[in-house]
Parts: C-alpha cells; sequence; structure tokens
C-alpha cells in the first residue's frame, strides 16, 4: 500500500528523481520522461471522462485503463536489472493486453467501417481521446527508444499494451462521435 505523509522531499531539487529500486536518474533521462509521458496519458484521460458520462461502458473501461497506467508507471519505474529485489515489482502482464484488445473490438464493433483518415475532434469527447492517443504514441515511441538503449529493458507486454492503448484511444474516440457518424473525416488535397 502506498502511504504519502509529505508531498515534498526536496530530494529532486538537484534535477534529479529517484526510481521505486533507489538509484537516481536525471529528471530528463529517457526512462523518466516515459513514465511522465505515461502519466501525461493518464491526466488526459481523466479529463476526456469528464465528458464521457453518457457512455458508462466506455467510462468504465477508461478508468480500468487509468489504474493500468499507474501499473505501467510502476513498471518503467522499476527498471529489470537483473538483480534481486525483496518485494516482486508490478509488471504489465499479457491478461491486461488481452482485456484491452476485446475491448477494443467490443466498440469496435458498433462503428461503420472507414471511408478515409479521422482528423480529431466531433465531440468534445472524442477531441479529448484523440489528445490523449497522440500523447499515448509518444510514450510509446519513448518506450520503444529505451528498450532499445544499451542496458536498458521494457517488457514485451508493456510494449504490447501502449501500442494498444493508442488503437483503444481511437476507436474510443469514433464511439463517442455516435459510433463514428460525427466524425470528421480527412478530404485529401481540399484547400489546395
Amino acid at each position: 500500500m502506498v502511504k504519502l505523509n509529505k508531498i515534498y522531499t526536496r530530494t529532486g531539487d538537484d534535477g534529479t528523481t529517484g526510481l521505486v529500486t533507489g538509484p537516481r536518474r536525471l529528471k530528463h533521462d529517457l526512462r523518466v520522461d516515459a513514465y511522465g509521458t505515461v502519466d501525461e496519458t493518464n491526466s488526459l484521460i481523466g479529463v476526456a471522462r469528464l465528458h464521457t458520462g453518457a457512455h458508462a461502458d466506455l467510462d468504465a473501461m477508461l478508468f480500468r485503463i487509468q489504474n493500468d497506467l499507474f501499473d505501467l508507471g510502476a513498471d518503467l519505474a522499476t527498471p529489470d536489472t537483473g538483480e534481486k529485489v525483496e518485494w516482486e515489482p508490478l509488471r504489465i502482464v499479457q491478461s491486461q493486453v488481452d482485456r484491452i484488445e476485446a475491448e477494443i473490438d467490443q466498440l469496435n464493433a458498433a462503428l461503420d467501417p472507414l471511408t478515409s483518415f479521422v482528423l480529431p475532434g466531433g465531440s468534445a469527447a472524442a477531441a479529448h481521446l484523440h489528445v490523449a492517443r497522440t500523447v499515448s504514441r509518444r510514450a510509446e515511441r519513448l518506450m520503444v527508444e529505451l528498450s532499445k538503449a544499451d542496458g536498458e529493458i521494457v517488457s514485451p507486454a508493456a510494449l504490447k499494451y501502449v501500442n494498444r492503448l493508442s488503437d483503444f484511444l481511437f476507436v474510443a474516440a469514433r464511439y463517442v462521435n455516435e459510433g463514428g457518424k460525427a466524425d470528421i473525416l480527412w478530404v485529401p488535397g481540399k484547400n489546395r
């Protein structure tokens, strides 16, 4: 159980932050940037949820995803170094990937097929979900870059999860846009 008695510690005043296992990293470190962007995605989903009240099923899915994103942040903040730790680190697992895939399929089944790319917008909920989608893509790019860095490990399940997340958010944006009927479609070359 997490217990926070004091919000500021002054330990980051030198531009570093502590990972779960103790080592300190610069606040612009790639790993810190990755889990910070996951946190940013989570916050944007929270804003989107202010507009999804009419879709209780979707709102419940987004709530579960917000919890998963804390798991993902914990996963990234606890690097797998191969060293023994006194507790089992929290990791994204395949069942979380499976669930988000099933929810994508569930939402997508209610949508009309696409005939063009979708411009972000339509309803307020869709616009916010598209912003969350683009930030989740940035988190994915950072996580992939981190996974390719020497000495850094990002689990395959975490990479799969963040990849599916942007797909989920895209489908969710279409879902709240009247099942895709209120989507704003791209018209190539329209303004030439």
